[in-house]
């Protein structure tokens, strides 16, 4: 029986492009079950490469990847396990969609798998309802919108009901609406027992969702934390050309942040309830 409280691992992990490009360089991490985790970085800091080497797309040059304390060998074997329980969504869903119709798209992967037909429709049509997209399953997915077809490679992913989910800025070129919905699905996700990873570029939304922030750099990670950790360490967001979210910022201008310290974060409600009872006239 494996007692490993990690899921995934990366022990000393460098991984380079074939132009001899460094996109991670020695990198270790370790995730446990059920983290809701945000990956913070400008563009070249490695978080793309770093979700490509978790889901065994990209082989470790140097170093060791371990799935539930098992290290990945790189077999058909390994690597049908790791990406069954794996699944990632990529930051530009027209790499990830190719099949000519929504409900086609989301079902591929179970019929790769030779699945039962009912047991495709129940999960095809589940997906359909919790991304909200029910009404264009016969579209044509070259006929999507930039929206429709983040929700269409969502929808793919989730139906193969992986147990670690990875997003690539799933945030980017949404609208806020948008993104409130997909937060909250991911919410839900996370309460059913997902294990959750998610880049962004989004201080504002790191801060507010995720339980344990990664901040990297060059292909190395800068900091790894808890938000309030993360976000009280100026060095780091300057080092990592980041801004402080809205919330935390006030709370520190005013001096306040101390208030909270009982918590991971700042919450936007308590602030304004904190603000109203001791600032307000």
């Amino acid at each position: 029986m494996n007692n490993t409280p990690f899921m995934i691992e990366l022990a000393d992990v460098t991984f380079e492009y074939p132009d001899k490009t460094a996109a991670v360089k020695n990198l270790s991490l370790k995730i446990k079950a059920g983290e809701k985790i945000a990956i913070l970085g400008g563009n070249g800091a490695g978080k793309s490469s770093l979700f490509l080497l978790l889901n065994g797309i990209h082989k470790t040059g140097s170093g060791k990847l371990y799935f539930k304390g098992q290290e990945v060998k790189y077999s058909k074997k390994d690597l049908l396990n790791l990406r069954k329980s794996t699944g990632i969504v990529f930051q530009d869903p027209e790499t990830q969609i190719f099949s000519s119709s929504v409900y086609e798209e989301i079902s591929f992967g179970l019929e790769n798998l030779k699945y039962a037909e009912n047991e495709i429709k129940a999960r095809v049509d589940h997906a359909l309802q919790l991304l909200e997209i029910a009404d264009i399953k016969q579209k044509p997915t070259h006929l999507l919108s930039y929206g429709e077809k983040k929700k269409v490679s969502i929808a793919g992913i989730l139906v193969m009901d992986p147990e670690i989910l990875i997003l690539d800025e799933p945030d980017a070129c949404l609208d806020p609406v948008t993104v409130s919905n997909l937060i909250k699905l991911l919410d839900d996700l996370h309460q059913k027992g997902k294990t959750i990873l998610m880049s962004t570029q989004d201080v504002n939304l790191a801060y507010s969702w995720a339980e344990r922030i990664i901040v990297m750099k060059n292909g190395i990670i800068l900091k790894d934390g808890l938000p309030s950790e993360i976000f009280s360490n100026l060095k780091v967001i300057k080092e990592a050309s980041l801004e402080l979210p809205v919330v935390y910022e006030i709370a520190v201008k005013l001096n306040i942040q101390s208030k909270f310290k009982q918590k991971p974060n700042i919450k936007k409600d308590d602030l304004i309830k904190y603000i109203k009872k001791n600032i307000s006239p």
